[in-house]
């Protein structure tokens, strides 16, 4: 169990209060692991999103393109294979890049609450909004995994704390405002687009962490929606 203390006083126990566990997991980094020669089952389509000659079959530089996107987001094993987890996230990728500068086109984040932050889990995007004027994104996020999913619905950043750690996992949460529980918007070391997920923050890259931390205060509001990919 997780306890935030400020000013040496016990404010808040909660079980969300970490970092995501792949994380923790992932922390160091994988050791090289040798290129497959094995045709995956999406060989074409990460062949194309990589930019390669796209033949559907599997290359010494094939594998090596995709070992190397593999090991940049924690893709596990990262042996260059195309299989389902390398493609979701290339997919993932394309999908994100498709929304454009209108993240809200859908209309399903309120646009009657002024200031708003606004998490689409399908697409692990957020974004900021101010009626229908879009403030700040949208950017790719990292919401919790299956088991420990971010809680959709409408809610308040409640505390913010730019230094924060986790109590469990000892682990640094920074930029955090926390909106639902122990869950909150932080940036995180690692790429935001490592599967499988976080342990129900929404982790964001430094540089967008401390965008959120410049233009959101306590009392404004967050609405996540959506449900994401794998959960």
């Amino acid at each position: 169990m997780g306890v935030i203390r400020r000013r040496g006083v016990v404010a808040l126990g909660v079980t969300g209060l970490v970092a995501p566990l792949a994380l923790a997991l992932t922390a160091t980094p994988a050791q090289a692991a040798s290129c497959t020669t094995r045709t995956g089952p999406y060989q074409k389509q990460v062949e194309k999103f990589l930019g390669r000659p796209v033949d559907g079959k599997q290359s010494v530089t094939d594998c090596k393109a995709v070992q190397a996107f593999q090991t940049k987001h924690g893709i596990t094993p990262s042996i260059g294979y195309a299989g389902p987890v390398t493609w979701g996230v290339m997919d993932l990728m394309n999908k994100q890049k498709a929304v454009g500068n209108k993240p809200n086109k859908d209309g399903k984040c309120p646009v009657n609450k002024g200031r708003i932050a606004c998490v689409n889990l399908t697409l692990q995007l957020s974004w900021i909004q101010d009626g229908n004027r879009l403030v700040h994104g949208p950017v790719p996020v990292r919401t919790g995994r299956d088991g420990y999913e971010t809680r959709t619905g409408l809610k308040k950043i409640y505390w913010r704390h730019i230094d924060h750690v986790s109590t469990i996992y000892n682990v640094p949460m920074p930029y955090s405002q926390f909106f639902d529980g122990g869950q909150a918007f932080h940036s995180v070391g690692l790429s935001v687009w490592n599967p499988p997920g976080s342990h129900g923050c929404v982790n964001m890259t430094t540089k967008d962490a401390k965008k959120y931390w410049s233009l959101l205060k306590n009392g404004d509001d967050v609405f996540v929606y959506g449900r994401k990919p794998g959960t």
